[in-house]
């Protein structure tokens, strides 16, 4: 006997937004967004307001964006949003060049990174009974 079982493919919703050029390396970035994965919205924003990093305003704008894209484009609850992921990458690299003594060269590197922030919604479950 076998039993055909449909499965249900439930898309999970999602929002993206994409932040490019952003001053900073890949290296710097990473401690940051591990920090806000799998938080709500609201609270990834808290944290990264009350960052000492200079680089958390441009994350907080990215997320500020896919908010507004989740509000706007798909009528979603911001209410029920969490960050599902947040991951960076490399971008290009400025060089540059400082003098030093005996008419040396050092270069000096300036990295740029990619950001990518994507969000959920996360329904509520409702609790039937009581927990004792």
């Amino acid at each position: 006997m076998s039993v055909n079982k449909k499965k249900k493919n439930i898309k999970e919703k999602t929002v993206k937004s994409v932040n490019k050029n952003v001053r900073s390396s890949v290296r710097k970035l990473n401690p940051i967004l591990k920090a806000i994965v799998g938080k709500k919205v609201d609270i990834a924003l808290r944290d990264l307001t009350f960052s000492e990093k200079r680089i958390s305003k441009d994350i907080k704008k990215t997320i500020s964006s896919a908010i507004a894209n989740a509000e706007n484009n798909y009528q979603y609850d911001i209410d029920n949003l969490v960050v599902k992921e947040a991951y960076c990458g490399k971008q290009i690299v400025m060089k540059r060049f400082r003098a030093r003594a005996k008419g040396r060269a050092a270069p000096i590197i300036k990295p740029y990174s990619n950001v990518t922030i994507i969000l959920s919604e996360k329904k509520i479950m409702e609790s039937h009974g009581t927990k004792s």
